[in-house]
């Protein structure tokens, strides 16, 4: 079922509030203990709307998991055991991982690689796998480091699969959700939550279905074009690439602002997932922006295990590179997020070797003019843009097409009806060609809808930023406030008239607008 169904939106979600609230006005003398179970079966029948036969795996891993950390915080035995039951479980999660998502991938690179002809069989990749594997990862390693002593089932089984974050994230720990399950507060219904949480639902699905939906029209015509071997110009391949760039942003922070705002009409605060990454200034300052509860978990679990930087600049690079390669194979089953990854984790060491050698010559990395941090922006989005296409492509063959196309080696072809306007590129080596026939590419349309979604992206607030106080999430200001952010703070949301007009017309504008509905991207993660 998706956030941005009528199905959901109309119907699940409305229907789970309203009997969660009725419960908890009769279910104090029981610990709430009804209104918890009640969470678990819509939680479960979210997951069973896209396919009831993969209950049975999510079924079998919330169940080895539970035990297993119930061992864990036992203790039983020595740390050495503990340690190495640890390891088991760990394993077991990463294997199951590995059979469904990666194995007919290692298949084909080995046969490509030895020319032999195995044959893994095909196997359907379950729904959200990636994501409630890591959030028991994390609950094994907690209950391992007694962070984590609740025993009752239910509430386990509520943590992995509380809807709002069961299918794309945001991965949790259960030391930092269930003991709000604990408040009795929540199971009180509650206007200023429903308020607060509509509001940035809705938020996140204006986001989805009026910017990143009409803009994904100019991807796929571009990067269906790449892989099947169809000429596209420099001019249509910066089309798809800007486009698929927006397309993603939108997507993924419609999303998260929707699961921030389903989680808290009960009262729950998720952790942030996404902070305007496009206005980041360096590569690490993206990864802080950009998926926030993964990249921490790859800190966490991965970088910081396999020494961090702690062994000195080389073993810390070596990490890096590490960390993110497998970041960017948890992405998908296929040479091109490894490469995605791979090339973030280059970003990443060049982006530390940089800091490193201001700092020698006496330059504070974090202090510095705006000249400077306005190039720094502009070579970082540069760099995501060209790393998205990686991400995009369906083959390396067609990645290297595009990136190629885009760097101008067939020639730097504008659209003819640019020519009028920006005669002047000519005499610097641009020409003025045409689009290719197949793409059918609008040109008005297409530069209106990129530099309007690109302007939002770089200059408007995000949606914490919008909630201001009201916003659920307690967080720590990205950068240095500016003197923009001193304006906006003037419109921010507040519970009055003048925000319920605008948020009806919103939720209207986005309804009208659900004449199509497509999945979220991170869901094929």
């Amino acid at each position: 079922m998706l956030f941005n169904s009528f199905e959901f939106i109309f119907v699940f979600l409305p229907v789970t509030v309203f009997i969660f609230f009725f419960i908890g006005r009769r279910d104090a003398s029981k610990h709430y203990k009804s209104a918890i179970v009640w969470l678990v079966i819509t939680s479960l029948f979210f997951y069973a709307w896209w396919n009831p036969a993969n209950l049975w795996l999510l079924g079998f891993s919330i169940v080895f998991n539970y035990l297993a950390g119930y061992l864990l915080r036992k203790k039983q035995g020595s740390t050495l055991n503990a340690k190495w039951l640890l390891i088991g479980a760990i394993a077991v999660n990463l294997g199951l991982i590995g059979y469904f998502k990666y194995a007919s991938f290692f298949a084909a690179s080995i046969n490509a690689l030895v020319g032999s002809n195995f044959q893994f069989g095909s196997t359907d990749l379950p729904l959200a796998i990636s994501f409630f594997t890591f959030v028991q990862i994390t609950y094994l390693v907690d209950a391992y480091q007694d962070e984590t002593r609740d025993d009752n089932f239910s509430n386990y089984t509520l943590f992995v699969t509380f809807f709002p974050h069961l299918i794309a994230g945001p991965i949790v720990h259960h030391k930092d959700l269930m003991p709000q399950f604990a408040d009795r507060s929540i199971y009180r219904f509650n206007s200023k939550y429903v308020a607060i949480g509509l509001t940035i639902f809705f938020m996140g699905l204006f986001k989805k279905v009026v910017f990143a939906d009409p803009i994904s029209a100019y991807v796929s015509p571009v990067f269906d074009a790449a892989a099947q071997g169809i000429p596209v110009t420099f001019f249509e391949a910066w089309v798809g690439a800007l486009s698929y760039t927006l397309q993603l942003y939108f997507d993924f922070s419609g999303y998260s602002d929707m699961a921030i705002g389903a989680a808290y009409l009960f009262g729950i605060k998720l952790p942030l997932n996404f902070d305007s990454p496009y206005k980041a200034s360096s590569i690490i300052d993206f990864w802080r922006r950009w998926h926030i509860t993964l990249s921490n978990f790859l800190r966490d679990y991965l970088y910081i295990p396999l020494g961090g930087s702690r062994k000195g600049p080389f073993r810390r690079h070596l990490n890096l590179m590490i960390t993110m390669l497998l970041g960017g194979l948890w992405h998908g089953a296929g040479w091109t997020f490894v490469l995605w990854g791979g090339l973030h984790g280059l970003y990443l060491v060049i982006n530390h070797q940089w800091r490193s050698l201001r700092r020698q010559f006496g330059h504070d990395p974090n202090q510095s003019h705006w000249l400077y941090r306005g190039m720094s922006w502009l070579v970082t989005f540069v760099a995501v843009v060209v790393s998205w296409v990686l991400f995009r492509a369906a083959s390396m063959q067609a990645a290297t097409v595009l990136l190629g196309t885009m760097a101008g080696t067939n020639g730097i072809s504008l659209p003819r009806g640019l020519e009028s306007k920006l005669s002047v590129l000519g005499n610097v080596g641009f020409q003025f060609n045409g689009l290719s026939s197949s793409l059918n590419l609008s040109i008005a349309p297409v530069i209106q809808g990129i530099t309007l979604l690109l302007l939002i992206a770089w200059f408007t607030p995000n949606t914490q930023q919008w909630m201001g106080k009201y916003n659920p999430i307690e967080i720590e200001p990205s950068t240095t406030p500016h003197w923009l952010d001193r304006v906006w703070q003037k419109w921010q949301w507040r519970p009055n008239m003048a925000w319920a007009i605008v948020g009806t017309l919103m939720t209207i504008t986005a309804l009208l607008n659900l004449t199509r509905v497509s999945e979220f991207l991170y869901f094929q993660f």
